[in-house]
């Protein structure tokens, strides 16, 4: 046991142990502050724990890369610059652990928050269907330049400066990503693919490479994305109160209604499938229908809108029979409450997670290994072309390093997004998803530039400020805004009595009740000064009560623009470092 009796010490001693670990309060006694043995075995039991389980992430995602170096370098061992292959596809699996820890938690987060699934639930439904999307629909062919936003042409033949762009690009945007999720920050992964091409690009050369149009509908994204997600999600929120939980028999209502909902949901999920997680393999997919029944039909590269409908439209009616019977063999056991209304939801949640990281895994997957599959493109052939074929090994490299972020890291943006933001419950979590799938679906058809991670982000600060409107937060922001009032106040009575007291003390001959009133003043300007701080810790206590957490939204805004930038920088820094290495 440890004892003594300089309180300043075991003050010390206390505040070192709080800031190594987070410890329960009775473990530490006021007073005398005695501070137990056992305790502190204790403190380094759960440190060792967690420094281990920190340390096994870190092991296993090492033994991953490592598995992919020695692949590449194993299989293109007789191929010029094999080595630099090799080196980049590492890059590209550090570049999709990334993404699993970072973009998938818009998919799974608003589930995990509703309690809809659990963390580890949420996790194996991520990890099978994003690893099924990028294998089945991430295509055999990817673009080497991400969305057209440089000119190939403008590395003139030269293709170890494109190989350099290349390799600085996806290591630039997978360190960019890797910052964002350690602040806990969801961040576009497409924009910061998009960024490291850019800046690479510029410092390969040159501003004139860059197609500065594209670059201006990506930043208007930083806008479109979030502003059409929160407004369909609160929509959608509005809609489902108007015709459910306002209602007096939550239960009835729910019978009629919610057979519509979940059919929509059904609907605008099959068609935003088929529109962007089949888009690759569409052909391939009207090619085998096509040699196991007896009608042709016209082999295209891309599912049209009116199909994509018509699929929906048919799955959307299967489902409505199916829930209206579901729900009607449940009525005598539902109670007239909230809570019964979100547990009709939670079933389509848990599909809804599914199939966004479905699509996901088959569109994102490009952000990982398009320029990857564009170093070995160049390196196998010795040219740059602006599509390349993508060998099953690079898809793997995307599909598992995915996967393997998400399983390692995941958790972290999950619970940022299913809870740090707002509450989320089933209800809330289901619009959320809505407007992923619906927003998506009007951008394609409108040409309209859009990220599924600032949609699905937007989509829940949408249903918090809904919830502010709606409920309580009237009174507290009138709470908020008296309080600051009555600061005011408190600020003018200090700053009058340090005028009186400044003017007394400048008299050069003071009475006796001259030197009482100073007196009088200096206690009142503290006690005024007491004032405010109290003030001041009730508005901050009455702030943190809003729905939507001010200070997450800074914080992701701010992320959200600067990720372009950020990436770009980082990239070119990364170019001009391998190409001093390689001169």
């Amino acid at each position: 046991m440890i004892v003594t009796t300089d309180s300043s010490k075991n003050e010390l001693i206390v505040s070192i142990i709080n800031n190594i670990v987070i410890i329960p309060q009775s473990f530490l006694y006021e007073g005398s502050r005695i501070v137990e043995i056992k305790t502190i075995h204790h403190l380094e039991k759960q440190a060792m724990k967690k420094s281990h389980n920190e340390l096994a992430r870190i092991g296993f995602a090492l033994f991953f890369l490592v598995g992919i170096l020695a692949y590449s370098f194993a299989t293109s061992g007789g191929v010029p610059n094999h080595l630099f292959l090799a080196i980049a596809a590492v890059f590209g699996g550090y570049m999709a652990m990334n993404i699993g820890a970072n973009d998938v938690a818009n998919n799974v987060g608003p589930a995990v928050g509703s309690k809809a699934l659990t963390m580890s639930g949420a996790i194996i439904i991520a990890v099978i269907f994003e690893a099924g999307g990028a294998f089945i629909a991430g295509g055999d062919v990817v673009s080497t330049i991400k969305n057209g936003i440089i000119d190939i042409n403008g590395f003139g033949g030269d293709t170890e400066s494109f190989l350099w762009a290349m390799m600085a690009a996806l290591l630039a945007a997978a360190l960019w990503l890797n910052i964002a999720t350690m602040a806990k920050a969801p961040v576009s992964t497409t924009h910061a693919i998009v960024g490291g091409v850019m800046g690479a690009g510029v410092a390969a050369a040159g501003f004139g490479i860059v197609n500065w149009s594209t670059m201006i509908k990506i930043a208007s994204s930083w806008v479109i994305s979030p502003l059409i997600g929160g407004v369909i999600a609160a929509a959608f929120l509005m809609s489902i109160k108007k015709t459910i939980v306002f209602r007096e028999d939550k239960i009835s209502a729910s019978y009629i209604w919610v057979p519509y909902y979940v059919a929509f949901m059904a609907w605008a999920f099959v068609t935003y499938l088929v529109l962007k997680g089949l888009k690759t393999i569409w052909s391939d997919i009207l090619t085998l229908i096509n040699n196991i029944m007896f009608f042709t039909i016209e082999v295209t590269d891309k599912p049209s809108f009116a199909i994509a409908g018509l699929l929906g439209a048919i799955t959307a009616v299967i489902v409505y029979g199916v829930v209206k019977r579901s729900i009607k063999a449940k009525l005598g056991h539902l109670k007239n409450d909230r809570a019964s209304v979100n547990l009709l939801f939670t079933i389509p949640l848990i599909f809804a997670a599914a199939l966004l990281s479905f699509a996901h895994g088959a569109n994102d997957v490009a952000n990982a290994i398009g320029p990857l599959a564009a170093i070995n493109d160049a390196v196998m052939s010795g040219g740059i072309r602006t599509t390349a074929g993508i060998p099953f090994w690079v898809m793997g490299v995307g599909a598992f390093g995915i996967a393997i972020g998400l399983a390692l890291y995941g958790p972290r943006l999950i619970k940022t997004v299913g809870s740090e933001i707002t509450e989320l419950d089933q209800m809330r979590a289901f619009s959320v998803a809505m407007a992923a799938a619906v927003t998506v679906i009007i951008a394609s058809q409108l040409g309209l530039p859009v990220s599924s991670t600032h949609i699905a982000i937007g989509g829940v600060f949408g249903v918090g400020f809904l919830r502010e409107w709606l409920d309580s937060s009237t009174s507290i922001e009138a709470e908020i805004q008296h309080d600051k009032n009555e600061l005011e106040e408190d600020k003018k009575r200090r700053d009058a009595l340090k005028h009186e007291l400044k003017d007394l003390r400048k008299k050069a001959i003071k009475s006796t009740e001259d030197y009482r009133r100073i007196t009088e003043l200096y206690e009142a300007v503290d006690a005024e000064k007491d004032a405010i701080k109290l003030v001041k810790k009730e508005i901050k206590k009455d702030q943190k009560t809003l729905y939507v957490k001010r200070d997450a939204i800074k914080k992701i805004v701010t992320a959200w623009v600067i990720t372009v930038p950020a990436s770009a920088v980082l990239a070119a820094s990364v170019f001009y470092m391998i190409k001093g290495l390689m001169s």
